[in-house]
């Protein structure tokens, strides 16, 4: 589905490049129907901004935000939830 006429998004959108790693919606989504799990990506995208919503309900909740999908969507809060889970503060 495509975005809608007029449509722009003022942050961009989430992109991921292959050098530092990462994989993309396609290769989760290829990775999953290895394990069993029949996938494809734009379905690992869903279940990825679904993830992203929950998490951002939290932090809306939280702070007094007022909308969790679009916060979900904005590739500087993703990268900031990244930052968080990779880092060795959980350790």
């Amino acid at each position: 589905m495509s975005m809608p006429n007029g449509y722009k998004s003022t942050h961009g959108y989430a992109t991921v490049s292959s050098t530092d790693g990462c994989l993309g919606y396609r290769e989760i989504a290829e990775k999953m129907t290895e394990c069993g799990d029949k996938m494809n990506h734009s379905t690992a995208r869903n279940v990825f901004l679904r993830a992203m919503n929950k998490i951002a309900g939290s932090v809306c909740q939280s702070f007094g935000g007022d909308d969790k999908s679009r916060m979900a969507q904005d590739p500087r809060f993703q990268d900031c939830v990244y930052e968080i889970v990779s880092s060795d503060i959980f350790e």
